[in-house]
């Protein structure tokens, strides 16, 4: 039987790219290519951006109400199939189920907030700013946008795009991962029945051609990016040199630190989840732990033991903590960061490198690892990993956690455990981090908040959802209004006005 072949998504209809490259879908669990997706060439994206081009005019025109109405009509529709996405998600990223269920919940929370665009979307008003004049602003929208997405969310992180910049009345194409394009077409599809219009949302598959020509288009206004340091940094530069808006997020190196009074058995539950599930490949995985002083000893001993019981397998299957890596280059390249590690002296207390997944042995399975004793002049603390690897730093202090953490070139999000509420205040403070949990491992913010790191894990000034999401996806214009009356005669001036 030969592989199905994905069609691109324009004008609200699936449609045959004209480009005839393609690329392998996976199942990870199982090795086998189980689709082909397109990888759009030139004449796709031309076509998928007159599209959105053609469509922008009506949806800006469009009351907020109204987009508001289909928005949650799209909700509704997403509730409804859940079930569905979440086997799409699990089939083609690998991870487990109940994961794939958290995630896309956490997205389907953008398109609620999304929902109160006439109220996410008012201006503001000044009365008499002078004798007789007033000053008030719109916000309106940018025109057409681009979202360019990870393979690590498939549907978690386009939500965080396109819900918002259509809100606010832009038009959108989204460029999946070509790693897991199923679940953005299914998106699309719900669109179009929840009764957006014809060209207001697109997908693109593709690879750095694709992304490369969305970048440079004449007739795109805005992207929205989440991928690696160096992804985010070429994105950014390129989009801006073309005079784009852009918000593009990159790498993390997530510390979490544990002070000897934290609650450790609390400490070390939530540790495992957010170093180990979903298989490390999230950008708000906890990937470095700072243990402080007597702390050290008993946290590395019940991680260990933790990270030693985790049921690792195929996603779909019950009772599963941990599914494969997304790809079997993946899966060696994070096989070769663990040989690094104990090439440069880092204690190993657990090794996944010879896990064997019974009758899924082609699968690109990697079982938990904890290295113990790291140092901050060593690979696998400087490098992003993105895999089941779990690294252990020992300090003396909380001043030298934070200075630690501090000094790292990435600050996407970081963690503390402790029941002090001085030394956790005083950590909030200090820290030069984008998002910070307090005795909560993973931090996401809810869709009402923004998310996004600060340094080298974000190129741009807004972060994504929350109203910095309105923000990116408006312009503010603000007008200054006089009616003078009839009598008012006050002459010609050539002087600036300073409304006195």
């Amino acid at each position: 039987m030969s592989t199905p072949t994905l069609p691109l998504w324009i004008d609200n209809q699936p449609c045959a790219a004209s480009s005839s490259r393609t690329a392998d879908v996976y199942n990870p669990a199982t090795g086998a290519v189980i689709r082909k997706v397109p990888l759009a060439n030139k004449t796709d994206v031309d076509q998928a951006v007159a599209a959105a081009k053609r469509a922008y005019p009506g949806w800006r025109d469009t009351t907020p109400l109204r987009r508001a109405r289909i928005l949650t009509r799209y909700r509704e529709l997403m509730e409804a199939h859940k079930g569905e996405l979440v086997a799409l998600i699990s089939e083609e990223h690998g991870k487990t189920r109940l994961d794939a269920e958290g995630s896309l919940q956490r997205g389907i929370e953008v398109i609620e907030f999304a929902s109160g665009a006439p109220h996410l979307l008012k201006g503001e008003l000044a009365e008499d700013v002078g004798r007789g004049v007033d000053c008030h602003s719109i916000l309106q929208p940018v025109g057409v946008c681009v979202g360019i997405a990870p393979f690590n969310f498939p549907a978690m992180v386009p939500l965080w795009m396109f819900p918002v910049a259509i809100a606010c009345g832009n038009t959108f194409i989204l460029k999946p991962s070509e790693k897991v394009p199923s679940t953005a077409l299914r998106m699309a599809e719900l669109f179009k029945e929840a009764g957006l219009p014809d060209g207001v949302f697109n997908v693109v598959h593709g690879d750095k051609e694709a992304v490369d020509l969305l970048l440079t288009h004449p007739d795109v206004g805005a992207v929205s990016s989440v991928g690696s340091t160096p992804v985010a940094k070429h994105i950014y530069e390129t989009a801006a040199r073309h005079g784009k808006r852009v918000q593009a997020l990159g790498g993390a190196k997530n510390h979490a630190v544990v002070l000897p009074d934290a609650d450790l058995p609390f400490a070390a539950d939530a540790l495992i989840g957010a170093g180990y599930g979903s298989a490390g490949e999230r950008c708000m995985a906890i990937s470095a732990v700072v243990a402080v002083g007597e702390a050290a000893d008993p946290l590395v001993a019940l991680l260990r033991e933790k990270a030693a019981r985790l049921k690792v397998g195929p996603g779909d299957r019950a009772g599963i903590d941990m599914g494969p890596l997304i790809t079997r280059e993946h899966r060696d390249r994070v096989k070769g960061c663990i040989d690094t590690g104990v090439a440069e002296g880092a204690a190993l207390v657990l090794d996944g490198r010879g896990l064997q997944v019974p009758g899924h042995e082609h699968g690109f399975f990697l079982g938990p690892t904890l290295f113990d004793r790291v140092k901050p002049d060593m690979t696998i603390y400087k490098d992003e990993i993105f895999g089941p690897v779990l690294i252990v730093l020992r300090v003396d202090s909380l001043d030298e956690a934070i200075a630690l953490i501090n000094r790292n070139p990435f600050a996407n999000g970081t963690a503390i455990f402790t029941r002090s509420g001085a030394a956790a205040r005083r950590f909030e403070h200090d820290i030069e981090v984008g998002m910070v949990g307090v005795n909560i491992p993973i931090p996401v913010p809810m869709a009402f908040f923004s998310f996004g790191g600060w340094k080298g894990s974000l190129f741009g000034d807004l972060h994504m959802h929350g109203m910095e999401g309105v923000q990116f996806y408006t312009r503010t214009k603000v007008i200054t209004t006089r009616w003078p009356v009839t009598e008012d005669t006050t002459g010609v001036s050539l002087v600036m006005p300073t409304h006195k």
